[in-house]
């Protein structure tokens, strides 16, 4: 058993999906988790901006001495995973697993992706689909509204504006007659319940949070890292602005009261 705790970074509260799916699915497993929140979002920043931002959050998570290091950020994993951190711990993103997970769903070879604008420019989901399907056709839209409606907590299925905005952003992903859509962003699966009664049950939604905590779950069993499941956990939370918006939000979006775990650091320190 390596009780190393497991580093999980996003720009905010998104990646709050791969913890949510820890808690569920990894409980024994001990996480430190920072979220950016002075600096959100990170889909609108250039590349170089990008970088330097991945490069200091990793740096912060080393200091934990992390067996594993997840970049729960989709325009990080877009944009910033080929960048030559010097890591010795294993680092995964979100976009070749929820490509991956894609892949195995899609029925009729068209896949949509829902991300922000540095991931869809980026054509990263794209080319790790094709890879593993040269006939897959892929259809992104660039949806960064929704990072805002989950950093202020519109997320409830009968929210009507949510619910217009997700409506303009899936419309053309359905003309192309899509039948696999991947949540690009880690904020995204948070707005699944009313992502998928807009788009309906036909169109199956692949949560890139989750498909990158199976991935560390494959990681941790093949290097024999995993706690073992009596490993009683704990999960502490880092912020870079105001810690109660965080927690009130982070509260609702994980159903468990964190408020007590979370501490503010100033990440450009």
């Amino acid at each position: 058993m390596d009780k190393r705790p497991i580093g999980i970074f996003d720009s905010g509260l998104g990646g709050l999906s791969a913890v949510k799916t820890f808690l569920k699915h990894l409980p024994q497993e001990d996480i430190i988790y920072f979220g950016d929140t002075q600096r959100v979002p990170y889909g609108s920043r250039s590349e170089k901006t990008i970088e330097a931002f991945a490069e200091q959050d990793i740096a912060f998570l080393e200091q934990f001495n992390c067996k594993l290091i997840i970049a729960a950020c989709g325009t990080v994993s877009s944009v910033a995973i080929k960048s030559p951190f010097k890591m010795k711990e294993p680092f995964i993103g979100v976009v070749k697993p929820s490509a991956a997970a894609a892949v195995t769903a899609t029925k009729n070879n068209k896949i949509g992706i829902m991300a922000t604008a540095a991931s869809i420019s980026s054509g990263s989901y794209t080319k790790e689909i094709q890879k593993l399907k040269p006939e897959a056709e892929v259809f992104g839209v660039s949806c960064p509204v929704l990072v805002t409606l989950v950093e202020n907590n519109w997320i409830d299925e009968d929210d009507y504006i949510s619910r217009e905005i997700i409506k303009r952003y899936v419309q053309p992903l359905l003309a192309d007659g899509v039948d696999t859509i991947i949540l690009g962003c880690t904020h995204f699966p948070h707005l699944a319940p009313l992502i998928q009664s807009v788009v309906g049950n036909d169109i199956t939604l692949i949560d890139s949070g989750y498909e990158a905590v199976m991935e560390a779950k494959n990681i941790l069993q093949e290097m024999d890292i995993a706690n073992s499941n009596d490993h009683i956990a704990t999960a502490k939370y880092y912020v870079s602005d105001k810690m109660q918006n965080f927690s009130t939000i982070a509260n609702y979006l994980l159903g468990t009261d964190i408020s007590g775990e979370v501490e503010y650091k100033d990440i450009t320190e």
